[in-house]
């Protein structure tokens, strides 16, 4: 049985505004030097993940913006299957996106795949992709949590 979701909870940036600000700060500071791109795939390949429904919209909205490619955004839940439609540095970045987005069971970020990214990122990049990956993470468990929802649009 599916539960029934009701409107949502609370509006944090009302409620604590400090928190959704420093929110904001980290999500500014994991954006720079990143390619914005990349940074919206790292987004939406999380929110996939989280089930967050209001961060898919937001963020596919926001590739399409940037150009991104429907065929792209539709595949990216399975980008494994279709590598080639995306290069060598998005899929380091999505490797490590998932690794890091799926911790439960013991599960940890592997030695291969931080490799893998360690050999395609400088290491300012690195650390961008990282954070970046850390606060979807983290607005996504605000946004899930909250029932934060996308408008229903026709």
């Amino acid at each position: 049985m599916t539960p029934t979701l009701t409107a949502e909870r609370l509006d944090l940036n009302r409620v604590s505004p400090e928190i959704y600000a420093a929110m904001i700060a980290l999500d500014t500071a994991a954006r720079q030097d990143l390619d914005p791109t990349l940074a919206e795939l790292i987004k939406i390949r999380a929110s996939q993940i989280n089930h967050c429904a209001n961060c898919i919209d937001m963020h596919t909205h926001a590739a399409r913006r940037r150009g991104e490619t429907e065929q792209r955004i539709y595949l990216l839940s399975a980008w494994r299957e279709m590598p080639e439609l995306y290069t060598e540095r998005e899929r380091a970045a999505l490797a490590l996106t998932e690794e890091m987005t799926v911790l439960s069971g013991g599960e940890h970020v592997s030695d291969e795949v931080y490799a893998q990214a360690a050999a395609v990122f400088a290491e300012r990049e690195l650390g961008q992709v990282i954070a970046m990956a850390l606060t979807i993470n983290a607005w996504n468990r605000i946004a899930v949590t909250t029932r934060m929802r996308p408008p229903v649009r026709s």
